[in-house]
Formats: C-alpha cells, sequence, structure tokens
C-alpha cells in the first residue's frame, strides 16, 4: 500500500500551510510537524485481518439483484448497458420455478421472512418486463414480506396501477434523471404530461416514507451538483408544493464510468477539464452545498469514519459490493452474473463470460470476470482509494483508464472536502506514490498548464 504527505492550506488567510501524513492502508491521518493524529476520538474497529475479498457469493446472499433482462424502451448516451448483448427473454412460465426454489440459496433473513435482506428487481427498464415483474415480485412478496425490494426505473412506463402496486408492496423507487442534463442523457420522461403525471403521484406516495429518489449521474456536461439540485427543486415546488420539498433526495450524483464511445464523450478527456471540474466542484460544495446528494455526504462520512476507526482497506470491497459474500445477482434461469448490468452471454473486455456460475453451486461461483482493485496498478497507491473504492470491476484498457481519471477527479474533491471537515484545511498537493499528474491536485501550486485537446467541457473554471 502507501503512504503519502498531503499539503493543506488555511482557506482562511490564504497562507499558512502544513503537512498531512496519511497511509491508505492502515487509515491513520496524522500531523506530519507534531505527529499527532487529525481526530482525538479515534476508537479500534472489530475487524479481522481476513485480507482481500476476491471470491464472492458464499452461500445465502442477504442482498440479491434479479436481472429481468436488458430491454429498454430508451437509449440513453452513456447507458452502461448500451451495447451488452441480451439474454433470451424469460417469461411468466420460469417464475415459479425460481421463487420455490429460493429457500436452497437465499437467506430467508433473520425470521425466515425476508428480515434484513434486500432485493433489487433490474432491467434494462425494469418496468418493461412488467408481465414478468409483477407476478415475480408478488410471489416473493409472499415467501419474504420483510425484505426490502426496490426497482429503478426511467420512470415513463408508469400508470396508475403500477403507481398503487409499488406504494403496495413496499417498493423503493429511483426514478434515473439528470435534471438540466437530460436531454444529453436521453429522452426525458417529465416533457410527457402523462409521464409526469404519474412520477409525481409515485412521488407523492413514497417520498414521505423515504422510498423515493430521483437518481442523478454527473458528467462533463452536467457537472454541477448545484443546478441539479436547483432543477429538482424548482420541479417539486412547481407540481406538489412547498410542503413535499423536504422529501426530496438525489441518489447515484457520481461521475459516470466510461462503458463505451457515449460514455467517453461525456468523460474528462484532458488534463485541463480534470483539474476545471476539481476546481469547479469542490467550490461548488463549499459555497452552495448541494446537501440533497447523498453521495456527497456519504463519503465523506465514510472516509472520516475509515480514519477515526483504522479500517485497513486489506478487508475493503468494491465500490459496487459485487466481491462481498453478501451480495448476488441472478437472472431467472439461476445464472450467477457478475453484476445486474450484464447478462449470461455477455463477456467483459477480455472476452471472460459474465455468467460466474450457477445457484445450484455456489461453491464453484468465483468472479473470474472481474479485476479487484487490489489488482489494479493504480489503486493500491492512490489516495481516494477509500473512498473510489476501485470503480468498475469489469472494465479495462483505455474505457478504465477514463473512468479511472473521471473517478479520481471527482473522489478527490471529495478527499478534499472529509480533510477540511476535519482539519478546517484543504488539501492542495500530494506527495507519494502516485501519478505525477495527479499530485498537483487544483494546479494551486504549479500553475495553469496548456490545454492538450480540443474538446471543451461546459464548466467554468474558479
Amino acid at each position: 500500500m502507501a503512504k503519502f504527505t498531503v499539503t493543506v492550506y488555511n482557506p482562511a488567510d490564504h497562507t499558512h500551510e502544513r503537512q498531512l501524513e496519511y497511509d491508505n492502508s492502515l487509515s491513520t491521518l496524522i500531523w506530519a510537524d507534531t505527529q499527532e493524529p487529525v481526530l482525538t476520538d479515534i476508537a479500534v474497529a472489530d475487524q479481522p485481518d481476513v485480507g482481500q475479498i476476491k471470491i464472492p457469493m458464499g452461500k445465502q446472499p442477504t442482498i440479491l439483484k434479479i436481472q429481468l433482462g436488458l430491454e429498454c424502451n430508451f437509449a440513453c448516451d452513456y447507458c452502461n448497458q448500451r451495447f451488452v448483448p441480451h439474454s433470451e427473454s424469460h417469461n411468466p412460465q420460469d417464475i415459479k420455478p425460481f421463487v420455490d426454489n429460493m429457500e436452497t440459496w437465499f437467506n430467508g433473513g433473520t425470521d425466515g421472512m425476508g428480515e434484513g435482506t434486500k432485493i433489487e428487481f433490474w432491467g434494462g427498464e425494469p418496468l418493461v418486463y412488467w408481465k414478468t415483474l409483477k407476478p415475480l415480485a408478488e410471489l416473493i412478496h409472499g415467501r419474504y414480506p420483510h425484505a426490502i425490494k426496490s426497482i429503478i426505473t426511467n420512470g415513463s412506463l408508469l400508470d396508475e396501477e403500477k403507481c398503487r402496486w409499488l406504494a403496495a408492496l413496499n417498493f423503493g423507487v429511483a426514478v434515473s434523471h439528470d435534471g438540466p442534463g437530460q436531454g444529453t442523457r436521453g429522452p426525458d420522461p417529465l416533457e410527457d404530461p402523462i409521464s409526469r403525471k404519474w412520477i409525481m403521484e409515485l412521488y407523492k406516495r413514497l417520498a414521505p416514507a423515504n422510498r423515493f429518489s430521483f437518481n442523478v449521474m454527473i458528467h462533463a456536461r452536467n457537472a454541477s451538483r448545484a443546478e441539479c439540485q436547483e432543477w429538482f427543486e424548482q420541479l417539486i415546488l412547481k407540481e406538489l408544493g412547498d410542503d413535499m420539498l423536504d422529501y426530496l433526495t438525489i441518489g447515484e450524483g457520481a461521475f459516470i464510468d466510461a462503458y463505451d464511445e457515449g460514455g467517453l464523450a461525456n468523460s474528462l478527456m484532458t488534463e485541463k477539464q480534470q483539474i476545471i471540474y476539481r476546481q469547479f466542484a469542490l467550490q461548488e460544495i463549499r459555497d452552495k452545498q448541494p446537501r440533497r446528494f447523498s453521495v456527497i455526504s456519504q463519503k465523506v462520512t465514510d472516509f472520516v469514519q475509515s480514519i477515526r476507526f483504522g479500517l485497513k482497506s486489506a478487508g475493503m470491497g468494491q465500490k459496487c459490493g459485487m466481491d462481498q459474500p453478501s451480495n448476488m445477482t441472478v437472472d431467472l434461469d439461476g445464472n450467477v452474473l457478475t453484476c445486474q448490468n450484464v447478462s449470461a452471454v455477455s463477456t467483459n473486455p477480455a472476452g471472460v463470460s459474465h455468467k460466474v456460475g450457477h445457484v445450484s453451486d455456489l461453491d464453484a461461483v468465483e468472479l473470474a470476470s472481474s479485476t479487484h482493485w487490489s489488482d489494479r496498478d493504480e489503486c493500491p497507491k492512490c489516495p481516494v482509494l477509500h473512498i473510489c473504492r476501485g470503480a468498475c470491476m469489469f472494465l479495462s484498457g483505455p474505457l478504465w483508464e477514463t473512468s479511472c481519471n473521471n473517478a479520481y477527479s471527482d473522489n478527490i474533491v471529495m478527499f478534499a472536502t472529509a480533510i477540511e471537515s476535519m482539519t478546517g484545511m484543504i488539501p492542495k498537493y500530494i506527495d507519494g506514490p502516485l501519478r505525477e499528474d495527479r499530485k498537483d491536485i487544483f494546479w494551486w501550486v504549479g500553475g495553469d498548464r496548456p490545454e492538450t485537446a480540443q474538446k471543451i467541457i461546459p464548466i467554468k473554471a474558479i
């Protein structure tokens, strides 16, 4: 692993500097001049030295992602499923055998009725599969009524029946929408009066119970979290009134990974673009407080907790959680998949199948389709490891490199925000084994550099 020296400055006077020493393997953060820890309420977490977790799918998963299929009525520009080969469609005859067999491999929860478990129903667009989703979820709800159930949808297929049904079965629902940047992503269901009506109706039913969010992705053409937050606030105020505004939650909220040329086109493609984004995002968080984005508070809190409890990287899993024994993705044939964004007939960029096993033999399941963060060259030597947690496991080559750049530029802002929350000072330079172009975080030390390409992103430098 790696040790870093982080130069921080006092934003109040812009001159007072100190240095921190950070060890990303032990999660220690101390002042270089006094060798005192930054946090005084340090505790020792109960964390066995388990080593790197690389083989997933232990028996009895508690977080189950059911992949219904990859069909979708939209074709969003940077969708991570856009060019994934589809398996053959399932039909209602597959449902009862699947549910009847679940007790042999799914953890029924602490009460045998799903308590402490979560079941997610995935597409594509899951409501495209309504004739399968409805009886499947009802059977599962009857068997595991205490399990948390959720879907992510574009919202365009909602109607009165679906809204009533989702509320009755206690679903959590996230509507994928990029606010002011939706035009880049794809079609906008909120521009259609019928779709908007039912999305707002579902919000009214679920948001007060904390079971509704708008899921936003940040990218080069939709870089402002504050603008997205204001856009959704105005939407709720206009459609539902001030009383419903307090329930607004914005999920996702991280910078996109690049899964294909659509993702590349919306990425930070030059060093200068990366720096401009970092400057902009940090200033926005400090000045405008896009507090409805749960990703900001979650990442900052997670990093602070890693320091407080000395959480070793050796026991840390991937961002997606799919390397953890408690998480599993399956289709209705019982095939175990790398994650919910692939199919049994698809492969990773290296040609390895995303079908990693079958529920009938979980002991034989092996995540050979993915690269754990500990097996990459960059991750163990990265200061934002505990925040980024390795980006996407199955990317490689130029797509991985671009995704890594996106993730670093986004997460170094969260790193800086967390450091400021603990010390009152802002990092500006990191010395250590990381890449040379990542050391001068905001170009506040070495100054501006010339642009290396002509692609410009529509955000202003601070």
